[in-house]
Formats: C-alpha cells, structure tokens, sequence
C-alpha cells in the first residue's frame, strides 16, 4: 500500500523559511520521480517543483525559482521542500506526489 506523509508545515513572518518532508512506503522510492504540488484557497493545484529519481535533475515553478529547493535522501525514502524568503502567496496546503497517489498534505501560511 503506497503512503505519502507530509510534516513540516506551520505559520511562519513572511521571509522566513520551512522545510517540508514526506516520508513514502509501499513502493521503490528511488526509482520514481517525486513532486511537490501545492494548492491555495480557491485555486487550482499547482505543480511547485519536481526531482528525478537519483535527486541529478530538478525543475521549478516561475514562482518559486531561486528560493525553494527540492531534495531527496533515498536511504530515507524521504523528499524534502526546503522554502526560503516565503511569501504571503505561498500560503497553501502542500502535497507530495507519485504517479497518482497524493498525501494528506501540510499546511503552510505565511503571515505577519
């Protein structure tokens, strides 16, 4: 049974920074590649940053180039989002994604 579990979201100043984790079970993690999406009140999902299966490829939404960064560690069968400079914008519930299965998400608002 294929699981995703998202930690590390909070309330954080805008500038600040959060890292996200999601820790996968029930398949081979290091051959996949891992996404993270993210979804803002009354928007749609979008597509925030994807890593390849071996962590040597990686791409960005315009958004948020230059302040996230995606990583993975396959001996933990874990994918991170390290977010730095957050803005207000970049409140929303944050998933991370395999094929078709989605975790429960980790909610991430930043405020003043």
């Amino acid at each position: 049974q294929v699981q995703l579990v998202e930690s590390g979201g909070g309330l954080v100043q805008p500038g600040g920074s959060l890292r996200l984790s999601c820790a996968a079970s029930g398949f081979t993690f290091s051959i996949y590649t891992m996404r993270w999406y993210r979804q803002a009140p009354g928007k749609e999902r979008e597509l925030v940053a994807t890593i390849a299966s071996t962590g040597g490829s990686t791409n960005y939404a315009d958004s948020v180039k230059g302040r996230f960064t995606i990583s993975r560690d396959n001996a933990k069968n874990t994918v991170y989002l390290q977010m730095n400079s957050l803005k207000p914008e970049d409140t929303a519930v944050y998933y991370c994604n395999r094929l078709s299965n989605w975790g429960q998400g980790t909610q991430v608002t930043v405020s003043s």
